[in-house]
């Protein structure tokens, strides 16, 4: 299975580069990863993860907001979500700003 998301920064316009995630099954930590220049994370599951099943990306977003010296509402953004086929691809976006955030199921 491949899984990939991409942040933006709605309130520089900007991708947001440098955002640490974390992809969990239940509360095994799967993965790890930080987003690139572009705002995405690609490629960073290990073989046959994460699987069929309910998992979650969280989103240190506490982290990304302190370092451009920004206060945040939201010290991560939790996103739970359910993989049925294992065999297609799975595209998680996150839209975020210091007060607010928003997702949906990408392709």
């Amino acid at each position: 299975m491949s899984l990939s998301t991409h942040v933006l920064d709605a309130s520089t316009g900007r991708p947001a580069r440098g955002v640490a995630v974390g992809l969990h099954r239940g509360e095994r930590l799967i993965a790890e990863g930080v987003t690139g220049e572009d705002g995405r994370l690609n490629d960073w599951l290990p073989d046959g993860e994460p699987g069929a099943g309910v998992h979650r990306l969280v989103f240190r977003t506490g982290a990304y907001f302190a370092g451009r010296g920004v206060r945040t509402f939201y010290p991560e953004v939790v996103v739970t979500f359910a993989v049925e086929d294992p065999g297609e691809h799975h595209h998680v976006p996150l839209l975020l700003s210091p007060f607010a955030y928003s997702t949906y199921r990408g392709s």
